[in-house]
């Protein structure tokens, strides 16, 4: 059992309000979760940059922008979160980072990486966690958060939600897979690598795949209707869309709210309760196979 949480801003006005109203999202479904907690925010990005999210503590994040500066003879433009730091760099120099992360500096974990994406997730209650990383005044047009309870693996950071497999892209996940090992290894033969052994991360690089492939992103949900087996609620975040989809039998509880300014996926309906005019809000429990879709 594990809760999830949405919400996609259709009125600019309200993306100073993004985080808190996610922080508060969040907290609700901390019964669904008490283990560890996660988000993704696609807040503001700066032209022909990728943010790459690290987890990182002060110390090492302070080595890092002095080796960083020293290797690519640019400043580090780093900013620490809690247990976790935003590095931006150019988007030429995306893919040598990425290899200089991995050779030199093995200790840190890239947690995900996007043009707007900032990816945060840690072991906790998910109030605690939402704090510990500022969640609170983060701005944007669109989040996603996760809190989970373990019941197949460790309790640890890296088995916490959302997965990120692609560019400003990830997923949250409530149900189980039962073909994940299969599907696996076929998206390793496709070239795809994988962290853990979570199946939410194999389901993250099922729809990145066939992304990749030139699927839009809707498509790539109804291809893994066929494609993944067991039961599940999946809600997705691109670089400008938001989605939501539930497995043939409806099995996990889901409810939305749409009105005029935003939409909201909640795993209850205590989790969107305080929402702006949610009074107003059209109400409704997403359909069986069904792909719902937004996008700016």
């Amino acid at each position: 059992m594990c809760g999830i949480v949405g919400l996609f801003l259709k009125n600019k006005v309200l993306a100073p309000q993004l985080g808190a109203l996610t922080a508060q999202m969040l907290q609700v479904m901390s019964e669904r979760g008490p283990d560890s907690a996660g988000f993704a925010v696609y807040g503001m990005g700066a032209p022909g940059t990728v943010k790459l999210t690290l987890r990182a503590d002060e110390e090492t994040a302070a080595h890092l922008a002095i080796a960083f500066a020293g290797r690519f003879s640019i400043p580090a433009e780093l900013t620490r979160r809690g247990s976790h730091a935003v590095l931006v760099v150019p988007d030429m120099l995306e893919t040598e980072v990425r290899f200089w992360l991995q050779a030199e500096h093995p200790g840190i974990h890239l947690v995900g990486s996007g043009r707007r994406m900032e990816l945060y997730k840690d072991v906790g209650l998910p109030g605690d966690v939402a704090a510990r990383f500022g969640l609170d005044v983060m701005t944007g047009t669109h989040a996603i958060g996760h809190t989970r309870m373990a019941t197949e693996s460790s309790v640890t950071t890296d088995g916490a939600h959302p997965f990120s497999t692609g560019l400003d892209q990830c997923l949250v996940h409530n149900g189980s897979l039962s073909n994940h090992n299969a599907v696996r290894r076929m998206l390793r033969h496709e070239g795809l690598s994988f962290e853990t052994e979570n199946d939410s991360e194999v389901a993250a690089g099922y729809l990145t795949w066939r992304m990749r492939e030139g699927a839009s992103l809707k498509q790539a949900l109804t291809d893994s209707l066929d494609a993944l087996d067991g039961f599940y609620t999946f809600v997705v975040g691109t670089e400008s869309g938001f989605a939501v989809m539930r497995d043939p039998i409806a099995c996990k509880p889901a409810i939305m709210a749409e009105t005029a300014d935003y939409v909201a996926f909640g795993s209850e309906y205590r989790a969107l309760a305080m929402l702006p005019d949610i009074e107003k809000a059209r109400l409704f429990e997403p359909e069986p196979a069904k792909v719902y879709v937004w996008e700016h």
